[in-house]
């Protein structure tokens, strides 16, 4: 069966630590795919910008 399994963090390390402590519990040979995406966002109030650090991992079950 395939599975996935969506991170999303502000902090990309944040990300960086959790899908590897996730990809320590699958076996390296039921990795389907990795998909990586980064959004970037403009606070008029506050003049700051905000970061959306997300992954996918497709893998067999």
């Amino acid at each position: 069966m395939i599975q996935v399994k969506v991170f999303d963090y502000e902090h990309e390390k944040d990300l960086e630590k959790d899908m590897n402590s996730f990809l320590k519990s699958v076996e390296e040979d039921s990795i389907v795919d990795i998909k990586y995406h980064v959004a970037a966002m403009h606070e008029d109030e506050d003049d700051e910008q905000i970061y959306c650090f997300s992954a996918m991992i497709v893998y067999k079950k």
